[in-house]
């Protein structure tokens, strides 16, 4: 890196972030985010000397509280005691490692890909998705995981200062999500407004279609011999086949029209990828054995909201063990125990049931 950036023209001096932004005006696409061309923060900042204010995202999301909760939140599988399975924060390592690829072959701007990956499932519920739907269910419909990520990082961190990160990113954070619609959306204000942000999107449905064959096949939820034929012979058998044929379609295959960088997969990849993706969401997502433990959690998570809500002390106390005891001024009770079940743990939610709603000796 200090031999490049030696080759690189340079005010009298210039400090080691100026070096870096001077080499990202030279080398990156002319369509990448440029570190010294931001919309900035809701708080202003100095300018760290040596570090880019994409590398400064990135390093706050993965200093944050809510980044080291991720270890102990679902991805598929509940409390899996295998050592081998996804947790939510193994996701996200992989989402960022694909994200990172993707942007240097394309020529875009790594760091702003990694920091949106690193922070896209911050605001992710316990037990999976199965927590957003009890959500959804006892506190409000429009409860969604991009929206409570970008809360996170914009309120609930650093006991309600929150992280104060770039537009960019948190954009990127905000409309990572694509459920179990198209990558990316017909709607333009759906996309996120960087290709960045649009390429985690690609990296995040790459990351999972891969990692969540492995485990379901691991599980014995399904078998091997089970994975669509098509799928098998379009992408590959093992899953550094897949992932290799994901990335070097979508980089092939994409391109630059009407001034703007044009992400795409060939029809053939694209198709195999979708069918991959419905099988998983029916004989995996939806299958008896993992569809149980989710009405399980919903019904903890449920009773822990409602329990909360009636008992302020008890509550108050949890926030204190959380680290979440700031919020801004008007925020609902309801807001608050949304805030609190939506950050905690499957292991901090299985405890605190136990010792709420399980009986305990006296002597």
């Amino acid at each position: 890196m200090a031999k490049l950036l030696k080759s690189v023209p340079l005010l009298k001096g210039a400090c080691v972030r100026e070096e870096i932004e001077g080499w990202e005006r030279q080398y990156l696409s002319p369509h990448a985010c440029f570190s010294s061309s931001l919309r900035g923060r809701d708080r202003y900042e100095e300018p760290c000397p040596i570090r880019t204010e994409f590398q400064k995202d990135r390093d706050r999301i993965v200093y944050c509280n809510a980044f080291r909760r991720l270890k102990h939140k679902t991805q598929v599988f509940l409390s899996p005691l295998g050592d081998h399975y996804r947790t939510r924060l193994t996701h996200t390592l992989e989402v960022s490692e694909i994200a990172r690829t993707l942007a240097r072959a394309l020529r875009l701007n790594e760091d702003l890909a990694e920091a949106i990956s690193l922070g896209h499932d911050l605001g992710h519920t316990p037990f999976g998705h199965g927590g957003e739907v009890a959500l959804n269910e006892i506190y409000a419909e429009w409860f969604s995981l991009p929206a409570q990520s970008v809360r996170v990082v914009e309120v609930l961190e650093r006991w309600g200062q929150g992280l104060n990160l770039t537009f960019e990113v948190r954009d990127g954070i905000q409309k990572h999500s694509k459920g179990y619609g198209a990558v990316l959306p017909e709607d333009p204000g759906a996309l996120p407004v960087t290709v960045e942000g649009r390429v985690v999107r690609f990296a995040d449905i790459m990351a999972y279609l891969n990692h969540d064959l492995d485990d379901a096949i691991r599980s014995g939820v399904v078998r091997r011999e089970e994975v669509p034929e098509p799928c098998v012979k379009v992408l590959g058998q093992s899953h550094p086949e897949r992932i290799r044929t994901m990335m070097n379609d979508l980089v092939t295959s994409s391109g630059v029209e009407n001034g703007d960088v044009r992400l795409a997969l060939s029809g053939e990849v694209s198709e195999a990828m979708g069918e991959l993706r419905e099988f998983l969401y029916h004989h995996v997502y939806r299958s008896d054995q993992v569809h149980r433990q989710f009405m399980k959690a919903k019904k903890i998570l449920s009773e822990l909201y409602w329990y909360l809500l009636e008992n302020e002390e008890v509550f108050e106390k949890e926030l204190i063990r959380m680290e979440m005891g700031s919020f801004p001024s008007g925020t609902s009770l309801e807001r608050r125990v949304c805030d609190f079940v939506a950050s905690i743990t499957d292991r901090y939610a299985l405890s605190l049931y136990e010792e709420i709603f399980f009986p305990a000796p006296l002597f």
